[in-house]
């Protein structure tokens, strides 16, 4: 979810701050969470000032690290299909991947190929 824009961040603060009302009150005319103006309230007391947070990102991925020997099972391996190259990682290392998870690292990588089927 994309963080609230600093203009709508103001415009609270400087409601509940000139209008001395509670923080029921703001969060029900701007249509937020209680949570949301109290949060606001704290980070411009605290930090003295209103943007939001960059994002951290998310886990990383378990074959963070391993990307030349990744290369070189595809191009060892290039008609694998991905259960095929989790199977094959799994034998190789011991570390159960799900399909997705190699997709992914795969997409990132550039490592993807195009399946040709026989005729």
């Amino acid at each position: 979810m994309k963080p609230y824009s600093v203009d709508l961040r103001e415009k609270i603060i400087s409601v509940y701050e000139a209008e001395n009302t509670s923080i029921r009150k703001v969060a029900e005319r701007f249509k937020v969470s209680k949570n949301t103006v109290q949060n606001l309230v704290k980070r411009k007391r605290e930090k003295g000032t209103l943007e939001p947070s960059v994002a951290t990102g998310g886990k990383p991925s378990q074959l963070s690290g391993y990307s030349q020997q990744i290369e070189q099972m595809v191009a060892e391996h290039l008609d694998y299909t991905l259960a095929e190259y989790c199977e094959y990682w799994e034998e190789k290392t011991g570390v159960r991947l799900s399909e997705s998870a190699m997709c992914r690292f795969l997409q990132k990588q550039k490592l993807t190929l195009k399946k040709n089927s026989t005729k």
